[in-house]
């Protein structure tokens, strides 16, 4: 059996109600990462958010986008994040942060942000543009492999040089005080 273009009684298309659906997991995942005190549970949502736009990437017709967003986002930077917190949190943390004595300023800095975007979106027509590409990624694959292979593996020794001292300075030695 196969679906309908369109959902029955409400008319709209399968893709765009899914879209809409990550688009609201994305935003409010996006708001529990400013608005929540706890640390752990911020990183937590912040991966939430970040699968969630990996998501609006593959309906965006963007999948190997959205493989380096799950790749990179999600199992590496949202990872190493959470563990830096973990291994670095201290108990004597101040009741006040800095990020909550500015939610004022970044709230009129957010409306400002929402209506020039708005505005740029209803300026546009959209009629003609709104055509979904799909990558092509064995195009991607041959010239990352092919052509920029010695920058490509310049950048993962980088990267491993970076976790590596990032755990350096993170361990404890017995007798530290602790």
């Amino acid at each position: 059996m196969t679906l309908p273009d369109t959902i029955p009684f409400v008319g709209i298309r399968w893709d765009d109600l899914l879209f809409l659906l990550l688009a609201g997991v994305l935003l409010g995942a996006a708001i529990l990462v400013v608005t929540m005190r706890d640390i752990i549970r911020c990183g937590l949502a912040m991966i939430v958010s970040f699968a969630a736009l990996a998501g609006i990437y593959v309906l965006a017709g963007a999948p190997l986008v959205a493989a380096a967003q799950v790749l990179v986002y999600i199992g590496a930077i949202s990872v190493l994040v959470l563990f830096a917190i973990m291994l670095t949190q201290t108990k004597d943390a101040p009741t006040r942060l800095v990020f909550q004595t500015q939610a004022v300023p970044a709230a009129i800095a957010a409306v400002i942000l929402a209506v020039i975007v708005a505005l740029a979106a209803s300026g546009t027509d959209w009629g003609a543009t709104a055509v979904r590409l799909w990558t092509n990624t064995d195009q991607v694959a041959t010239a990352l492999f092919g052509a920029f292979v010695l920058p490509f593996e310049i950048v993962s020794v980088l990267l491993l040089a970076a976790v590596i001292g990032g755990v350096f300075l993170a361990k404890h030695e017995p007798g530290d005080g602790e």
